[in-house]
Order: structure tokens, then sequence, then C-alpha cells
């Protein structure tokens, strides 16, 4: 039987594609450490999970397709923290962020159209673009630059077409750490005004940040409310990955009514999901504050070991959780496999993810990888270790 062109051409995620070495390493008893997936090892707070414990309902009813009261109402109390007021119609609670980017490609783009988007990026978004039969066109941010958005502004409106609808960021970055200065997203906003483009902004990090500067959203530029869309997720800021609720957001009212049609598709986000992040929406501060100062730390562990390995350049991340490192190989894919094979350093080996698949141009990313800075301050530490002794072997090797 045939398969679709759409399902051949969706690529699988390269953050899980070691899953089966990682069970044949685990098997074989070694210890794998890992920074591969943005799951960090922190407790999910109690207020998220007495939730589900407290729950009185002797039914679990479908919930509106936008959202269970409490939960829009949370989020608009959220963002109020931020500056940003929002009516509940704005707002449509998605499984996640990534349905809510399914949800902004589906709804700006037919088949064929394109979307503009700086790489690297974060992996899932070339999914949901062959889901969408999307052409997603991408314009490289470079380390030289430090991964900043104001270096390929002239780059992004050479590349607008007729087929153009979108421009795609995420900020901060995933996978580089790049925080966008409210400058360049302006001159990012004057682009979308001349091209009558929509702006869709990825901003799950935005708590993560670690200069001290605060974030700059896309809805603080009100001269595109009409084209600004919003993502977000609730996953990394409350470590409730599992969780799986997020929204999309705009004050677009004709493009928000649409995506509601496909919300009410897919029926709803579940109810005590939902319920359960009403809490930590309402009061986030005093638990996003302690997780930022224990990823700063992590961060600056990971940072110091790889700007001392010779051969690596990196630099210092300003937000997100993530740390961008070129190795000293000619292919990080056959690195990532050989520390999961063949070898371990006292039955320890560490898991991180080959980059080139957080590029769309062939050759980029190749001899790259991506830190996850999620283990703890002792695993971290002994993990850099394995990490940084296994490329010492691998490239005498």
């Amino acid at each position: 039987m045939r398969l679709s062109k759409r399902i051949q051409k969706t690529p699988s995620s390269p953050i899980r594609k070691f899953a089966k070495l990682e069970k044949q390493a685990i098997k074989k008893g070694i210890k794998v450490f890992r920074f591969n997936i943005g799951q960090p090892d922190m407790d999910t707070p109690n207020r998220i999970r007495e939730t589900f414990k407290h729950f009185e309902g002797k039914v679990v009813l479908y919930a509106d397709s936008r959202g269970i009261p409490e939960c829009l109402h949370a989020w608009q109390k959220y963002y109020l923290s931020h500056g940003i007021k929002l009516a509940e119609e704005d707002i449509i609670v998605t499984s996640g962020g990534s349905e809510a980017v399914l949800f902004s490609f589906l709804a700006t783009a037919d088949p064929g159209d394109e979307i503009i988007c700086p790489e690297p990026f974060y992996t899932n978004y070339a999914g949901f673009a062959a889901m969408a039969d999307i052409k997603l066109v991408p314009v490289t941010l470079t380390r030289e630059h430090d991964f900043q958005l104001g270096s390929v502004i002239e780059e992004i409106k050479q590349r607008v077409t007729d087929k153009t609808r979108a421009v795609i960021i995420c900020n901060p970055n995933n996978p580089s750490g790049a925080v966008y200065s409210s400058e360049d997203l302006q001159q990012l906003v004057d682009i979308a005004l001349e091209n009558n483009l929509y702006i869709i902004s990825d901003e799950v990090y935005r708590e993560f940040i670690f200069n001290g500067e605060g974030h700059k959203s896309i809805l603080d530029f009100p001269e595109i409310r009409d084209r600004a869309i919003l993502i977000d997720s609730v996953s990394k800021r409350f470590n409730h990955c599992g969780g799986r609720v997020g929204c999309i957001v705009s004050r677009n009212r004709e493009l928000m009514d649409n995506i509601l049609k496909f919300a009410q598709a897919r029926l709803a986000v579940p109810t005590l999901e939902q319920l359960s992040v009403v809490p930590l929406l309402n009061e986030p501060k005093e638990y996003t504050d302690l997780v930022r100062k224990e990823y700063k730390k992590r961060r600056d562990i990971i940072y110091n070991v790889l700007k001392d390995i010779p051969g690596v350049e990196c630099i210092l991340p300003k937000g997100s959780f993530y740390i961008l490192a070129k190795l000293p190989v000619h292919n990080a894919e056959d690195f990532v496999a050989w520390l999961l094979e063949k070898f371990s350093h006292n039955n320890e080996t560490v898991m991180v993810t080959p980059a080139q698949d957080f590029y769309l141009t062939p050759g980029l990313g190749k001899n790259e990888i991506r830190i996850a800075y999620v283990l703890n301050e002792k695993d971290t530490i002994e993990a850099m270790e394995i990490l940084k002794i296994g490329l010492e072997v691998y490239t005498l090797k």
C-alpha cells in the first residue's frame, strides 16, 4: 500500500532518534546521562500535582474547545503580569506549544506557501511544516554574530516572495540560547508591515533569561496587533512537560475565530491538565525565579567545560536552557552513536543531540551538538567530564 507524500516528507525527531541505542546501552548496564532532551530533572511543583489528587468531580467532562474558563483566566492574569492585556477571546488553550505551532502554520499558509524561519531552529517546526505541506525558508544565524536576528534582517527581506505568508522565530531561542533585542524585533515588525506578513513568535522560554534583561514579546508591538501570533507552553516554565498545556494567542479576532475550528476538530485539551496549571499561572514568579537561578548554574558549568576543550566552539547562551557547540569532529551523529554504542567511562556515558536537523541548509550543523542543561549540578559536572573524555578518545581513534 502507498503512503502519503506528506508522511514520507515528515522528518523523524533528531532529539529522539538515538533512543534505541540508549536502551541498548542501559541493557548492558551502562548509566546514560541524558543531555539530549529538554526534560528537566527538577520536581513538578506540588501545586500542580495536588490538583490531580484533590479533584472532586464525579465525571471528567469534555472541556470547552477554547479552554476551560479557569485556565483561560489564569493565562490572562499571567500575561497581565508581563504587561500584556488580553481578552479571553485572544487565547486558545492548546495541547502544548506544539499544537499551537501546527495551528499557526495551518491558519496562515496554504500548501506550497512559504514561512521564513531563522536557523538553527526548534526541529519540530520542520515536522509541522511537512504535515501542513508548507515550505520553510531558512535564513542562517551564525555563532560569529551571536546567533542574533539583527544580523540577517537584510537577508530576510531578500527571501520574501509572493508565496511568503509568515516569519517564525523562537525567543529566547532553542537551540542557540540567543535572546532577541527590541531593536531587532522592531526591524522584523517593519518587514511584516511592509510585506503583509504574520510573525509567529515562540516564547516558551520567556522566564529563562540570564543577563538581567527583560523579555520583549511580539505582543508588545501594537502596530502589528492584527498579525502577531504568540506560541506558549507551561512544559518548561513549570517543569510540567507531560501535562501538555500551552496556548496560541493573537488579537486578530478573525484569525482566532478560525483557529478555534481546528480546536473544535480535536475536541479539547484534557480538563485535569488545564486545572493543574492554574495555580502556577496565577502566581508564577516565585517558582520561575528559583528555576532560572538553577539553570544559570548548570549553564555556567557546561559552558566553562566546553570553552576549555581544544577545538570546541561555543558562546555563552543568554536564555532558554540549551547550548549549541561546534566539535572537532566530521560528523556529530557518528560521535553521538559512538558514545552510546562503543564508549563508557566508569560504566557511564552521555547522550547529546546532533544539531544537523536544527538546520535546513545542507551541510550546516553536521559537526555541532545541542546540550540541554537539565541535570542537577552534581550530575552535570560528572556528565561533562565524561563528555570531555569521550571527545578526547574519539578524536584520537
